[in-house]
C-alpha cells in the first residue's frame, strides 16, 4: 500500500496559505484541500436553509450531513455534488463561516472529515489548526506568517476593498482565530516556521517544494 502523506499548512489570513498549497498539491499531484472553504459550504448550506448562525445544534447537523469534496487538479468545492466553488465566496457567506466556525461541535464535525480525507489520499491542507489539532502526526508541517502590513495589502487586492478596511478585518480574525477555546490559531511545536515577508510566490513555493522532497520519498518531485 502507497503511504499516505499530508502536508499541513496553518497560518494567519493574509500569508499566502491558500496559493501556495494550491500550487504545491498540484506539483506533488496531492488532493488540495481548504479547510476554510468546508466552513464556508456549511455556512452556504445554513443560510440557503434558513438557520440561523445561533442554532448551534442544528449547524452541527448541517456539518455532520455535508457532504464536502474537493477533486484533485481543481479548485472546484462541491457540496452535496454541487459546484459551490463561486457561492461560497460571497461576502455574507465569509461573515457567517466565521461565526459557524466558532462551535465546537461543528469543529468537531468539520475535524473528522478532514482526517478521512487524509486516510483516502496524499493531502496538501490548509488552515489554522491543521498541524496542532487535525493532523498532530502529519508528516510535514509549515507555519506560514508575514508582517501584518504585507498580509493586510496581499489580502486588499483578492477582495478589492479599502486597506484600512481590510487591516481592521485581519486584525479582527487574528484575535478571534489566536483566542478562541477551540483549536485556537497556534504554532505546533514541530512546524517549520515561514516568514513570507518579502518574498515572492515562487521564492516561497521553492522553499517549501524542498522542504517537504526533504522529507518525503515523492519520486515525482524529489530530488537526490
Amino acid at each position: 500500500m502507497t503511504k499516505r502523506i499530508t502536508v499541513a499548512i496553518d497560518g494567519p489570513a493574509g500569508a499566502g496559505k491558500s496559493t501556495l498549497a494550491r500550487r504545491i498539491a498540484s506539483k506533488l499531484g496531492y488532493t488540495y484541500v481548504d479547510t476554510g472553504a468546508m466552513y464556508r459550504a456549511v455556512a452556504l448550506w445554513a443560510l440557503r436553509t434558513k438557520v440561523a448562525v445561533s442554532d448551534m445544534h442544528r449547524l452541527e447537523q448541517l456539518a455532520k450531513e455535508a457532504r464536502i469534496e474537493f477533486k484533485p487538479g481543481t479548485n472546484a468545492v462541491l457540496l452535496n455534488g454541487e459546484d459551490v466553488s463561486e457561492a461560497i465566496r460571497a461576502p455574507e457567506i465569509a461573515g457567517a463561516a466565521s461565526e459557524i466556525s466558532r462551535i465546537p461541535a461543528v469543529r468537531r464535525e468539520l475535524v473528522h472529515k478532514q482526517r478521512v480525507m487524509g486516510e483516502q489520499a496524499s493531502v496538501v491542507m490548509e488552515g489554522r489548526d491543521i498541524g496542532s489539532v487535525v493532523f498532530p502526526n502529519a508528516t510535514v508541517k509549515i507555519f506560514l506568517d508575514a508582517e501584518p502590513q504585507e498580509r493586510t495589502e496581499r489580502r486588499a487586492k483578492e477582495v478589492s476593498l479599502p486597506t484600512n478596511v481590510v487591516a481592521e478585518q485581519i486584525q479582527e480574525r487574528d484575535r478571534r482565530d489566536r483566542t478562541r477555546n477551540e483549536s485556537p490559531l497556534v504554532q505546533a511545536p514541530d512546524a517549520v516556521y515561514v516568514d513570507t515577508t518579502g518574498l515572492s510566490i515562487d521564492e516561497v513555493e521553492a522553499a517549501l517544494l524542498k522542504l517537504i522532497r526533504d522529507r518525503t520519498s515523492n519520486g515525482k518531485e524529489r530530488t537526490n
